[in-house]
């Protein structure tokens, strides 16, 4: 009886932590919603048409949700693009083309990179990815839809790059020896055998990363510019996080500005609900494809 006293005691606290997070995480959406109520009920859908602009304070106030749902997307899709070009390629780097004790180092490095505050990114894509495109560009002020998923780009990297070289990792040990031993080429192996195996891998961590994405605000909000319009290439925007933290603490409690603000973030947890879905959709569909 006493043997088994730790197991169940470490059992009750495994139960209780996860119910723990669930009801704290429902308790976080009733209020999300209960908030948001008021302003769904006042203005509907004219928060997400494109006539509707983000004007909260004039004397005709507008609350219009659109350009920084789309600039939301923009960046994030940017981000996760950039992202697993570099870091699907440093994993293939890292797996075939280095010593496993160098890697091991450079592996140890990014995970570092990860734990960086994205406040002390943000300030380096402001001091120097937002001159360069000042002077290069013949900007204004240099901050930009473009730089802000670049500064996103960099800190996605060492999620993908884990998620994709434990995946590559795996399937060296499953197919690699076969392969090589058919008279295949190293390249040839990595791009007929390996990368079909871990497309659920690497589908795992672009989800990942744009869930991720989805949510950051001070690096992205310092080099964006912050302006409530439709975004552009090289033009400002806005994005729903860095809506949320800019005008949170100057805004009455109770009033419709607040209640617009509690909008955007039940529509960002859409975001990144219909994203984690699809995610899984896929990563299901691509496990039962592979070999």
């Amino acid at each position: 009886m006493l043997r088994k006293l730790p197991d169940k005691i470490s059992r009750f606290l495994i139960y209780l932590t996860a119910f723990g997070v669930s009801a704290l995480m429902a308790i976080m959406l009733i209020h999300i919603i209960k908030e948001s109520i008021p302003a769904f009920s006042e203005l509907g859908i004219k928060m997400f048409l494109p006539s509707t602009e983000w004007r909260p304070v004039s004397a005709n106030p507008q609350f219009g949700l659109l350009p920084a749902i789309t600039g939301t997307l923009y960046v994030s899709f940017i981000a996760v693009v950039l992202a697993l070009i570099f870091g699907v390629a440093c994993a293939c780097f890292l797996n075939f083309y280095l010593p496993e004790k160098i890697a091991t180092v450079f592996l140890a490095f990014i995970d570092l990179v990860a734990g960086i505050p994205s406040v002390i990114f943000g300030f380096i894509g402001l001091t120097v990815l937002v001159k360069s495109f000042a002077t290069q560009f013949h900007m204004a002020a240099g901050q930009c839809i473009l730089a802000a998923g670049i500064v996103l780009a960099i800190m996605l990297l060492p999620f993908v790059i884990s998620t994709c070289h434990e995946s590559i990792r795996v399937a060296r040990t499953q197919y690699e020896m076969t392969a090589l031993a058919l008279g295949f080429s190293r390249e040839i192996t990595l791009v007929k055998i390996i990368f079909p195996a871990i497309r659920p891998g690497i589908v795992a961590g672009a989800m990942m990363a744009f869930g991720r994405a989805l949510g950051e605000t001070m690096a992205v909000m310092m080099v964006i510019g912050n302006s409530p319009i439709f975004p552009k290439l090289l033009g400002r925007g806005q994005t729903l996080p860095s809506l949320t933290a800019l005008e949170m603490g100057s805004i009455e409690y109770g009033s419709l500005h607040l209640s617009a603000l509690y909008v955007a973030n039940v529509v960002l947890l859409v975001i990144l609900l219909a994203v984690l879905g699809i995610g899984y959709l896929l990563k299901r569909r691509f496990a039962k494809h592979e070999f």
